[in-house]
């Protein structure tokens, strides 16, 4: 079959705010989709406090990534270390990334990772900074990218973790590693805040108004043959941590993603940044442009049959949908166009 599975993060506004935001939103192609689709699964609550987000979850799950034995972030270390181009050696691997965190009324918050906006130039001299102290305690450290490291500590396998994204706009301390290396862990971030501290680099961020990178944030432990497993014919969108499932694709469209056959992945997480920022005027804006540029050029496509069927995956901070739309579902001219599935 043809199809197209359509992932769409941070779709799920919060309970308590979401009838307000509906009443608010106009995104007509999504409210047809939900309206006439039905029920791919059933609708998956999540744990509020849980170290990963729903649909990070499901990609893990969805791509063959190992279960951690407890709660913890998704296995992703070695399977994004190959995608950017590593070939992770033996051992146990985590995904480091150059963060900011500030002070909140009583107590301390992550900043959302995409917001930093940090250059490759300033990656490396923070990279540089950093790696004597790696070094010294004898745990290898690589450099993926400008927002993405990678840190070998075989001792630290166990570790329970957080995604960014889980984390993010939160009191830091309920989501701080927990478990075998979590002492060593914590002594290695604060000498690299204090590394860092010193730098003139943030000094001259905070000059243009950006945010300092006095942080680093831990996650996705995985061993060397944790790889994720192909899913799909073809994926698209895969961006940040999300290309551990595959290459980014750069700019595409919606007729380049209709193209082909057999079970694709569309990602759409343009709504990610307003949700984590609580900037639900901006949310509203994001799924109308979602909506038009995305959502109703492929309403089109499965109308004239360039694709068989559609199926939505759509999260929030605690729970997970799943509704499937065939040609044949859009006849259903008795069942209308809704946004009520959102609040669900």
């Amino acid at each position: 079959m043809n199809q197209l599975d359509i992932l769409i993060p941070f779709a799920l506004p919060p309970a308590e705010l979401a009838r307000d935001l509906l009443r608010q939103c106009q995104a007509p192609a999504l409210a047809m989709l939900l309206g006439r689709g039905k029920a791919a699964a059933p609708r998956q609550s999540h744990d509020p406090f849980s170290r990963a987000l729903p649909h990070e979850h499901w990609l893990a799950q969805r791509f063959g990534l190992p279960a951690p034995a407890q709660d913890s972030s998704p296995a992703a270390a070695a399977a994004l270390m190959q995608q950017l181009g590593h070939t992770p050696q033996a051992g146990h691997w985590f995904v480091l990334h150059p963060a900011h965190i500030h002070v909140a009324r009583d107590h301390l918050v992550l900043t959302d990772i995409g917001q930093l906006q940090l250059e490759e130039d300033e990656s490396r001299r923070l990279f540089a900074a950093a790696l004597p102290l790696f070094t010294e305690i004898g745990h290898e450290l690589v450099y993926g990218d400008a927002r993405t490291w990678f840190i070998r500590a075989d001792a630290w396998a166990g570790l329970r973790t957080s995604t960014p994204s889980a984390a993010s706009g939160r009191n830091v301390d309920i989501w701080m590693p927990e478990g075998p290396g979590e002492l060593a862990w914590r002594k290695l971030q604060n000498e690299v805040q204090m590394q860092w501290f010193a730098e003139s680099l943030n000094e001259q961020r905070e000059m243009r108004g950006q945010k300092a990178i006095n942080s680093i944030w831990i996650w996705g432990g995985a061993g060397n043959g944790a790889m994720a497993q192909s899913a799909y014919a073809g994926s698209f969108g895969l961006r940040g941590w999300m290309r551990a499932f595959g290459a980014e694709t750069g700019d595409t469209g919606a007729a380049q993603v209709v193209q082909g056959s057999g079970q694709r992945l569309l990602v759409l997480d343009a709504l990610a940044e307003a949700a984590l920022a609580e900037e639900w005027g901006l949310w509203l804006q994001h799924l109308q442009h979602l909506d038009r540029d995305w959502l109703a050029p492929l309403l089109v496509s499965l109308r004239a049959g360039s694709v068989d069927a559609i199926e939505l995956i759509l999260s929030g901070p605690d729970r997970l949908t799943r509704t499937a739309v065939t040609r044949g579902s859009l006849r259903r001219f008795w069942r209308p166009a809704s946004l009520a599935g959102l609040a669900a």
